[in-house]
């Protein structure tokens, strides 16, 4: 939302002169002389208040015609995790069947209270749901592989079989005897330049990358798990840690293919279209009707356009490199600025002769 009020903004912008980290995710500053946008602790010579607007979300000066600062980078760090709740996560995949409490958090000075705040706000559950995902993850792995489960309960922290059964069944959906066909979707989230995404996996690989405020995001969420009949659940495996490194090498530039494996449950006319999708090349664009016409049906633009909407792989599975018969930049869920961002950045580099980093 555009911030109208003028106290807030007079407010805002003496934050941005004293550069407040508390400001921070707060606000997002459009610089109109220069068409970029800034957090509070933005480093670049100071803006006049004449020539400057302040939006509530990094999205809306995105749409408005803005670019993120390449010396604040905004949408990466107005949405990073604390030092503390990054030392908080990285106790939880280090030690995943451990069940850390409060008091275990104040003792490495880490305050639980900025934990939860943030995981409420980031991932719209408690750090206390979150880590035992984590766990109900690990005991799910340990079963498949044949553990037994009364061990897998107590080596996961829980101190009786029936609590350990119950939440099991929550989160999973099935009891801990009943696994041998089930299978599980884990999710993720990851930073880049254009605001953070989550990423969801399942064991044959990436079922889904999407921005965090992605239009629709809990219907797909809905609608994967009945394809895939399966929860989803917070967690890594060896797909979201590869797409995290592919992802990354993709906004440096150094990357133009990607090799992690996708698992993109759909009909068979959108699995048609996504692989259309995928013999894009990178740097180029088409159009509908030339999508239509590659998987040999050009009649059906609109069945083609329907399909990419339904994509929820994106990047890897590149629907941003469609765009209207006339060039105009047509839908993406993840909003046109965005879609405009990734076909200049790709434009960009496309030249460039340095190879993919794999």
């Amino acid at each position: 939302m555009l911030v109208t009020d003028n106290h807030k903004i007079e407010t805002y912008y003496q934050a941005l002169l004293d550069r407040k980290q508390s400001f921070v995710g707060i606000f997002f500053v459009g610089v109109k002389t220069t068409s970029v946008f800034c957090i509070a602790t933005c480093r670049a010579r100071k803006p006049k208040l004449k020539n400057v607007v302040f939006y509530t979300s990094f999205k809306e000066a995105l749409d408005n015609g803005y670019r993120p600062c390449k010396i604040c980078k905004p949408t990466q760090n107005a949405h990073q995790a604390p030092a503390q709740v990054e030392k908080a996560i990285t106790w939880v995949k280090e030690n995943p069947k451990e069940k850390i409490t409060d008091f275990q958090l104040r003792q490495k000075d880490i305050s639980p209270e900025v934990v939860r705040r943030w995981f409420k706000k980031h991932y719209g559950m408690t750090f206390q749901a979150y880590q035992r995902m984590y766990r109900i993850n690990t005991a799910f792995q340990e079963l498949k592989q044949g553990k037994n489960a009364t061990h897998a309960a107590f080596d996961t922290g829980y101190e009786s079989l029936s609590g350990f059964g119950y939440i099991f069944k929550k989160l999973v959906g099935t009891s801990p005897k009943q696994i041998k066909d089930r299978n599980i979707i884990l999710i993720n989230r990851l930073t880049t330049p254009l605001g953070p995404m989550f990423v969801c996996a399942t064991d044959n690989g990436i079922c889904l990358l999407e921005f965090v405020d992605r239009r629709m995001l809990e219907t797909e969420f809905k609608d994967l798990q009945k394809l895939v009949n399966a929860n989803i659940i917070s967690g890594e495996n060896e797909h979201i840690k590869q797409v995290k490194k592919e992802i990354e090498d993709y906004f440096e530039g150094t990357r133009k293919t990607f090799e992690v494996s996708l698992d993109t449950p759909g009909t068979d006319f959108q699995k048609t279209a996504w692989n259309a999708l995928q013999t894009i090349a990178y740097g180029t664009t088409t159009t509908y009707q030339q999508q239509a016409k590659k998987i040999q049906n050009p009649k059906a633009i609109r069945a083609v356009a329907s399909a990419n909407g339904h994509n929820r792989v994106s990047i890897i599975i590149p629907c941003h490199r469609v765009i209207g018969k006339d060039g105009e930049m047509t839908g993406y869920g993840g909003g046109i600025e965005r879609k405009r961002w990734l076909i200049e950045h790709e434009k960009n580099h496309a030249s460039e002769s340095k190879p993919s980093r794999i």
